[in-house]
């Protein structure tokens, strides 16, 4: 039986809003608003977690245990972890990056108020100019990074004058790049990438007019990138879990940013082999471009709901992303390949 037709028009357009939206963790309650007006589109039911994360529901004509989707609205970013006396920031990391990836990015910092102001990530002895060959040499680490707000402030006092405050999240530009080739590059891929994907099969499967054999649950998790996004609001007679997240791309790795990948094993041990054969079963039998992967150093949210005592089976798929937490890059064939994979498994999994 043949997919539904997909809106790829959808799935850009989705990925690149999401894109535009600061969302580090803690501070996603605009991801999360945008995610909940395009349920209401679609007319999916939904409700929001007391963590702060969102569930839609699709309805099936069974009354069988649940099965759920998730994927993660929040981002890596920063706080602000003290104001420097010359009127510079000193940062506190959210989620897992190193300091040299986020060097010379731009940035905004969310004030109490709702005041927004730009600065740079620059490294305290930015200039060659000045510094000579201690520029190069400057370990990346959090004593060596500031933030350089964009306003006329010389002292702790000029900022605190501006609203900013200990305790202020701070989010990187993302950079937004859509290549005639159909790449896509950005910070924050992962995983809005994910989220755009589920949101478009979504789509096709509503404007189709089906209805799974099961009930879906979409989870859209808040709180991924530091370890805890799924590991709670989930039903306990939850039969399956697949969690869409990026796949890594470089050296030693099968993923590449043209195929949907299904992870079988990261960081945290082996996923359930069951669904995992199951899912490269069904991208089988639809013709969908797919790989299968270890991943060395990754953990995903399916692993925060089954070291929270979570029962059901997981899996993990995503589409291969290049330079993970840091620039990154895919391609529209891999965002489209991970979009019909969770159609075909809403449908048929």
């Amino acid at each position: 039986m043949s997919l539904p037709v997909m809106d790829l028009d959808y799935l850009t357009t989705t990925l690149v809003d999401l894109l535009h939206i600061p969302s580090p963790t803690g501070f996603t309650h605009r991801a999360v608003a945008y995610v909940e007006a395009a349920l209401g589109k679609l007319g999916l039911p939904f409700e929001h977690t007391r963590k702060g994360a969102l569930i839609a529901h699709i309805a099936s004509p069974t009354a069988r245990p649940p099965r759920a989707i998730t994927g993660h609205v929040d981002t890596l970013g920063a706080m602000v972890k003290a104001i420097k006396p010359n009127g510079r920031l000193r940062l506190t990391r959210i989620g897992g990056f190193a300091w040299n990836t986020v060097e010379g990015e731009g940035c905004r910092v969310f004030t109490r108020s709702g005041r927004e102001i730009t600065g740079s990530i620059l490294v305290t002895k930015a200039s060659s100019h000045v510094y000579g060959q201690e520029v190069g040499a400057l370990r990346r680490e959090p004593a060596t990074m500031e933030v350089r707000l964009d306003e006329r402030v010389t002292s702790a006092a000029d900022v605190r004058a501006l609203g900013v405050e200990v305790g202020d999240f701070v989010a990187f530009d993302p950079r937004v790049v859509i290549t005639p080739s159909g790449f896509i590059r950005s910070r924050h891929l992962d995983d809005k990438g994910g989220v755009a994907a589920m949101l478009t099969a979504a789509k096709a499967l509503v404007d189709a007019g089906q209805q799974p054999p099961w009930p879906i649950l979409l989870h859209f998790s808040n709180y991924e990138e530091v370890g805890h996004g799924a590991a709670s609001d989930l039903p306990a007679d939850l039969a399956e879990l697949v969690a869409v997240d990026m796949a890594t791309v470089g050296d030693g790795q099968a993923s590449d940013e043209f195929h949907v990948t299904i992870c079988a094993k990261d960081s945290g041990g082996p996923y359930h082999h069951g669904l995992t054969s199951r899912l490269r079963e069904l991208a089988d039998a639809h013709q969908i471009p797919y790989k299968v992967d270890v991943y060395p150093y990754y953990s995903s949210d399916g692993e925060a709901y089954w070291r929270a005592g979570g029962a059901a089976a997981i899996a993990l798929i995503g589409p291969g992303l290049d330079a993970s937490h840091n620039y990154e890059r895919t391609h529209m064939e891999a965002l489209s390949a991970t979009a019909q994979l969770i159609l075909a498994y809403m449908l048929h999994g």
